[in-house]
């Protein structure tokens, strides 16, 4: 369920663009009267404006969907529909890509900074500690490696993203988006469960 509510945002961007001109026309319609929004299904530009406020939207709804289901509200969700309204709302105002596409790469570099920061506030804990300590018990310096490896998965990601919004089609960006951000975060949490696997620190068990 948690892995339905962090990606259909994403999914339903990657959709609204691919299939943007064959969207009903009175969805189109009832989109233009949003204030700043101008879609024409004749100018296959306005496809990643669409993909935009179907994010907006999406992320919005998704907020309100983890509330009702869990009561509380994730903070990732939250720091994503902040970014996501303040870079959604200059690509729709000023029909410019770019803006959604940084996003992204705002996004992952503040995560980073986030699990860099975790290691020196509070409890001075890293952060992935405090989320993954109740599951399993590894050393220290162990968590603080893996914190780091985090940190700059995400930098990597940032980086990737710019490279190719600016060096490839828009087409491949989303497709890059959806496809490329999933699937080299599966790889690098797969990975780093083997890794944390290793250093595991096994608990006596009374007899």
């Amino acid at each position: 369920m948690k892995f339905f509510f962090d990606f259909f945002p994403v999914l339903l961007f990657f959709l609204a663009y691919k299939f943007f001109g064959d969207m009903p026309p009175a969805l189109i319609t009832a989109a233009n009267q949003i204030p700043f929004v101008e879609l024409s299904q004749a100018e296959p530009k306005h496809a990643i404006l669409f993909a935009t406020l179907v994010i907006i939207l999406a992320t919005i709804v998704q907020n309100l969907l983890h509330y009702v289901f869990y009561k509380r509200f994730e903070r990732m969700h939250l720091i994503s529909l902040g970014i996501l309204l303040a870079f959604g709302s200059l690509t729709l105002v000023l029909k410019d890509s770019a803006f959604i596409q940084w996003k992204v790469t705002v996004f992952n570099w503040i995560f980073a900074l986030v699990f860099i920061g975790s290691a020196y506030v509070g409890n001075r804990k890293p952060l992935v500690e405090r989320m993954m300590s109740n599951a399993m018990q590894v050393p220290a310096p162990i968590w603080t490696k893996v914190n780091w490896m985090w940190a700059a998965f995400f930098v990597f990601i940032g980086v990737l993203n710019l490279v190719v919004a600016y060096n490839f089609s828009e087409d491949i960006w989303v497709d890059f988006k959806l496809f490329g951000i999933l699937g080299l975060t599966l790889v690098f949490v797969i990975a780093q469960a083997f890794y944390l696997q290793r250093h595991v620190i096994e608990t006596s068990k009374e007899p």
